[in-house]
């Protein structure tokens, strides 16, 4: 685990690129520093498990909005359902300020890992904007986990098999598998009657 100074570090330095990156005009009005940044980074309440993003989706929860920060190519190719697509170098154009800074919805960044939606999350909070969050591990860790979902230990207890129950059906539910198969197989079988002895003729009844 690295040191809260290392950390700090890092987090400094991914603050000054970020600003190199972006139109000046966008970072004039810094209102968080690096220390607090660095605070709510090891607090990790920025953090949404796959998980609970996969539960969010499939009960229609209308408190998350998912933001795709990848291309338009890439989000064309593949996405999560209900997902809008706004590239990392737009994301303070006025045209996205509606979703960007509100606060009747968790946004949820996301891209192929952590590392867009990482610095989307650092900058909005830089420059003191709430309800904006990060899709834990991104689109790599959601198709690992939800659509792949490895068969835990046998040692590891009754949560472990319950949340891979739930995986199994969230990825049911988003491949569009059908049950059928899968319940045939599994159903108890119907008992076949045992067929009636027929009397032998001139034997003992």
């Amino acid at each position: 685990m690295m040191k809260p100074r290392v950390i700090l570090s890092v987090t400094v330095v991914s603050m000054g690129l970020i600003a190199a990156i972006l139109p000046q005009k966008q970072n004039s009005s810094v209102q968080l520093d690096a220390q607090q940044l660095l605070y709510e980074v090891q607090l990790r309440d920025h953090i949404i498990s796959v998980d609970e993003m996969a539960d969010a989706i499939i009960n229609n929860d209308p408190y998350y909005q998912l933001i795709d920060l990848r291309s338009p190519a890439e989000f064309n190719a593949y996405s999560l359902p209900g997902a809008v697509n706004i590239p990392f170098e737009k994301l303070f154009d006025a045209k996205w300020a509606p979703y960007i800074d509100q606060v009747a919805r968790k946004n949820v960044f996301y891209s192929n890992g952590s590392t867009l939606s990482s610095e989307a999350w650092m900058l909005t909070r830089q420059k003191g904007i709430k309800n904006n969050y990060i899709l834990e591990g991104g689109l790599n860790h959601w198709i690992a986990t939800i659509l792949n979902p490895a068969a835990p230990d046998p040692t590891e207890g009754d949560e472990a098999i319950r949340s891979f129950q739930a995986r199994l059906g969230a990825r049911q539910y988003f491949s569009g598998e059908s049950s059928t198969a899968s319940s045939a197989t599994n159903a108890p079988k119907k008992p076949v009657p045992a067929k009636k002895k027929t009397k032998v003729a001139g034997g003992c009844s």
